[in-house]
């Protein structure tokens, strides 16, 4: 059995705020090409055809809908399926509120409190249904630039049908196409990932690449549980990710006390190469310990999969009720979108939508990742600003040259923030600002002065906000979580050891092993370190969870559920 000696709890530090490292260029995503394509195709639809009509003035609405195309692009297609059309509904419910406030008041100081509550009440429905990237920020842009939009409401219903029907597109461009094509997709990327990041961490180990392959192969668990029933393929993957998992383990004593064998790191890349690849899954062979993962994946899968979806709603009210470590980021964006809205209007200008959305760009999980997207932020729109001073003349040409620099920016802000933040902004600052030329012509030194002035005063506001409003629950939840693992395996294993354990009583341990398993894997997805507090114990995090799941199968050998298997390996 595994030592459950209590691991001393790290100290409390003071993370140190970068300059030079958040604006640093990274590899782009290897899906980045799915989200810019995606919008590309789903903006230009409604786009002519509203160019046909002769009414690009309603451009806005539906982008409104378009931008749904930039969401779920890293889900397995059930799951997206669902997603998209819970982004489409949250775009409408906010542009909604958006319009009939804009219509009912003219009052800047209403529509900035309203602008606020809503980018609020978008960060904390974001992080708690974990949709993401781009999360609450493209609502947070669609409804605070409505408010400040002139409206009657009369004309509501049809400009929330134009959204619907341009989230419509979004959701066959999204989900519809590529699920026809290769179903089980997103899955086989996350385990390529994960194998690649384990062939990283085998060939040069260290810090740094063990990190980014526990972050890896915990990406690709979270994957394959919210795929939806198990399929040939996905049980092929689930052994590879197994596999990426013993590659960790490399180099660290095993149970029986000897050295788990290394993992070759050209055999994982060209596992993760035939992964990604159109062709079969490759069939690695079983390494100790695959059959207890294995069924601790599936037990969690169960549990995760409410029969009653009154239990699914309970879990979400949960994440959002009193106590929950996503509320105190809620409060910064509340407090933080308010005080730059209103700093905004008091220094003359006229929309001060682009303050708020500023400042709500820059709520992360912690102060560190907050103050580097400041930095992120503010260079991306000021440079971004230049370029829209640039091209302005030329979209003034026509409609369509107008059309054809919206989309060449927004497939560039996907291509590109991928690298970094910065670099995206760069272009979806002038794209955000030549969607307001579709509705006419406004002064181009008035449009590019207000700019900067918001992204000063938004960012400004909003780090000033960020490390005021603490929030330190977030990590004290996943060190609770990892605790009760920890006291559920060890009652777990003593149960095993006692003589003739009762039926009852073996039930009861491993349906609480299993309970705490999900909380660990659920307050380890929401969390992140934050300033002035210990880290989040990462490696940790995995290490239980893997000898929970071998605890597990033990438990439901000695009850009868699977048979044993010599890979089980030790409890």
């Amino acid at each position: 059995m595994s030592d459950t000696t209590p691991r001393p709890r790290r100290q409390p530090s003071v993370h140190r705020l970068p300059l030079a490292g958040p604006l640093r260029l990274a590899r782009p995503s290897d899906i980045w090409l799915k989200p810019a394509s995606s919008v590309v195709v789903a903006t230009a639809i409604p786009n002519l055809v509203l160019f046909s009509l002769d009414r690009l003035d309603l451009v806005m609405y539906t982008m409104a809908g378009s931008l749904c195309a930039l969401y779920g692009h890293n889900l397995p297609y059930a799951r997206r399926a669902r997603s998209i059309v819970g982004v489409v509904l949250g775009m409408l419910a906010g542009l909604a509120v958006s319009l009939v406030t804009a219509s009912l008041t003219d009052s800047t100081a209403v529509l900035i409190a309203v602008g606020a509550l809503l980018a609020a009440g978008q960060k904390l429905l974001c992080d708690a249904t974990r949709i993401g990237p781009p999360g609450p920020l493209i609502f947070t842009f669609v409804s605070s630039a409505s408010l400040f939009a002139p409206q009657h409401l009369g004309q509501i219903p049809g400009h929330l049908a134009l959204t619907l029907g341009a989230g419509a597109v979004s959701w066959l461009v999204t989900v519809a196409g590529p699920a026809l094509i290769r179903r089980e997709g997103p899955e086989r990327l996350a385990t390529a990932r994960a194998l690649n990041a384990a062939a990283a961490h085998a060939a040069d180990p260290g810090h740094h690449t063990r990190r980014a392959a526990v972050a890896a192969v915990h990406g690709a668990w979270q994957t394959l549980l919210a795929a939806g029933r198990p399929t040939p393929v996905r049980r092929a993957l689930e052994h590879l990710v197994v596999q990426a998992e013993t590659a960790l383990a490399a180099g660290t004593p095993a149970a029986d006390g000897g050295v788990s064998e290394v993992a070759d790191p050209a055999l994982l890349r060209d596992w993760a190469a035939r992964t990604r690849a159109r062709g079969p899954v490759p069939t690695p062979p079983a390494v100790p310990g695959t059959a207890a993962e294995l069924f601790g994946i599936e037990a969690e899968r169960t549990a995760l999969r409410p029969a009653d979806p009154r239990e699914a709603r309970r879990a979400l009210l949960r994440r959002l009720g009193p106590g929950s470590p996503l509320l105190p980021i809620a409060a910064r964006a509340l407090i933080g979108c308010a005080l730059a809205g209103y700093l905004s209007s008091a220094v003359g200008v006229g929309r001060p939508y682009w303050a708020i959305v500023t400042a709500a760009s820059l709520y992360q999980a912690n102060v560190t990742l907050s103050w580097n997207r400041t930095l992120q932020r503010t260079l991306g729109n000021l440079v971004g600003v230049l370029v829209f001073a640039a091209v302005l003349p030329v979209t003034r040409t026509g409609p369509l040259a107008l059309i054809g620099f919206c989309l060449f920016f927004s497939f560039a802000a996907e291509a590109l923030i991928t690298r970094n933040y910065w670099l995206g902004s760069v272009a979806v600052t002038p794209m955000a600002l030549l969607v307001l030329e579709y509705a006419g012509s406004h002064p181009a030194g008035e449009l590019i002065g207000d700019r900067v002035l918001d992204t000063v005063i938004g960012a400004a506001a909003g780090i000033l906000t960020a490390m005021l409003v603490t929030n330190r629950r977030a990590a004290g939840r996943v060190a609770a979580a990892l605790a009760a693992a920890e006291l559920a395996r060890a009652h777990a294993v003593q149960t095993l050891a006692a003589r003739g354990p009762s039926p009852a009583a073996l039930e009861a341990a491993r349906r609480g092993l299993t309970g705490c398993l999900v909380e660990l894997r659920d307050a380890d997805d929401t969390a992140a370190g934050e300033w002035w507090q210990r880290d989040l114990p990462q490696e940790e995090v995995l290490a239980a969870e893997q000898a929970g799941h071998r605890t597990l199968a033990a438990t439901a050998i000695r009850q009868g559920l699977i048979a044993p298997a010599p890979e089980n390996g030790a409890v």
